[in-house]
Parts: C-alpha cells; structure tokens; sequence
C-alpha cells in the first residue's frame, strides 16, 4: 500500500476469544466476515456470507451498535441459532464495511470458532 492508500484505509478492529485485538485493513463494500476470515482470524463462516447459520456471530462495541444497519428478520432468525446472543449481536456477514464504519470494532462470539 502507498501511503494515501494507507489514509483511506477502512479499519476494521476484530478481538478474538483469547483477548488479542488486530486492526484489519478492509475494502469498501467486503463483509466483515470477509475481511475476518481472509486475515486468518479464527473464524468458521461455514455458509460463506449467506445469512445461513450463526458461525459468523459477532458483538458490536456499544459505541458502534447504532451505526450499523438494523439487522434483517433473516438476521435475527440466524442469530436464534447462535451461543450467547446478547443485545450488540450481529452476524458478520451482514456486515458491509464502508468509510464511514472505519475503526468498528467486533469481538468474536462463542460458537464462531473452526
């Protein structure tokens, strides 16, 4: 990356299980889930991005909750299927990173490792 690539960078801030936070640079229009997944992170997104099953399942930091499109009835329908659902739950694959979304920071749920 150039360094105004470097600037326009989208960050996508993703803490693990074990408490280890990574900033994962992302590109306009990628699921979360993508970006989580193709940095290696620990995560098992078995449907691929579908809204098929709950591997992908998330929590949103309170401070980025709202900033987020509302979840889809699928979503939620998903999200029964998952470990720990919490209010701040999300599916990561529903999860479309913008500019506007730099610095979001997701912490990987119970039940989303391989």
């Amino acid at each position: 990356m150039t360094q105004t690539d470097e600037d326009d960078a989208i960050i996508l801030n993703v803490t693990t299980m074990d408490g280890k936070t990574q900033a994962l640079a992302a590109l306009e229009g990628w699921r979360a889930m993508e970006v989580i997944r193709d940095y290696g992170l620990p995560i098992k997104a078995e449907c691929g991005g579908a809204c098929a099953c709950a591997t992908c399942h998330v929590y949103v930091a309170q401070d980025w909750v709202d900033k987020l499109v509302p979840p889809t009835e699928e979503e939620e329908d998903m999200l029964d299927q998952a470990f720990e659902v919490q209010e701040n739950s999300r599916l990561s694959c529903q999860i479309l990173m913008t500019p506007e979304l730099s610095g979001l920071e997701l912490t990987l749920a119970p039940g989303s490792e391989p």
